[in-house]
């Protein structure tokens, strides 16, 4: 892993991004690395992470910007989310930010109809992976000046709708989660964590959800990033908030 250093507000900071093969999270990375961070980006699909890679590079080759690190990476094995914590101790003994926004949306079932294995696949990623990621890179965090952990959510972990089952669940676990390591690292260190909850976005996660819209007419996910690089900044402040932003598509519940 070798960072190269860039112009931007995020000159210089190691940022870790989950889910950044496509989507929000390929949106995010190429945000961050055109700020001048160095971004690890960590997903299961290695073309979305190369795909994402050349943008990143094509993007700062002229302008002076970040560098990526592609980690291939299923965040269901937990033990090799500490892997990563270590080797991003051993070559940058720090880590700025930290963004879990891996998710997988499951079946709408009612409760009861639901598979175990399938339950457990989507608690897994979207809950108790970012617990593990809490776990690993904390430290990390904490050895940075301003340590930032981001959180992606949805509307569903309040709404609670009915048969979004396993994943409107894991999500509000998520919320509760993170305000907890927000509360408990308030006080004694300069790391800060909130959660963001994008609205609606033209993604694959929101495709599975409502297969019936049409994507040309949502917001893409290159517009909600400033939302991202504002909880990433170390002037930022918030912590333990939860981030709404306003939907510009048509009042759907959203994912």
């Amino acid at each position: 892993m070798t960072a190269t250093l860039g112009s931007g507000r995020l000159a210089g900071k190691i940022a870790l991004i989950t889910g950044a093969s496509r989507g929000i999270g390929a949106a995010v990375a190429r945000r961050f690395a055109a700020e001048g961070a160095h971004v690890v980006l960590a997903a299961r699909t290695i073309g979305g992470l190369e795909e994402v890679d050349d943008q990143i590079r094509a993007a700062c080759f002229t302008s002076g910007g970040g560098s990526a690190t592609l980690v291939p990476l299923d965040l269901r094995e937990f033990i090799k989310i500490d892997e990563l914590a270590a080797a991003l101790y051993e070559r940058y003994r720090r880590l700025d930010i930290l963004v879990g926004n891996a998710a997988e949306f499951g079946v709408f079932s009612p409760l009861g109809h639901i598979d175990p294995k399938q339950w457990g696949e989507i608690i897994d990623l979207d809950l108790t992976a970012n617990w593990r990621l809490i776990r690993a890179m904390d430290p990390l965090l904490r050895a940075a000046p301003a340590g930032r952990a981001i959180f992606v959510t949805s509307r569903l972990a309040r709404d609670a709708p009915p048969y979004y089952g396993a994943y409107a669940v894991a999500k509000a676990g998520l919320e509760t989660m993170v305000r907890i390591y927000a509360g408990e690292i308030a006080a004694r260190t300069a790391v800060r964590a909130n959660l963001i909850d994008p609205g609606i976005v033209r993604t694959r996660l929101r495709a599975a959800i409502f297969p019936g819209e049409n994507p040309a007419a949502l917001p893409s996910p290159d517009s909600v990033t400033d939302a991202f690089l504002d909880l990433a900044l170390p002037e930022c402040t918030r912590n333990g908030e939860i981030v709404t932003l306003t939907p510009t598509a048509p009042d759907q519940s959203r994912a």
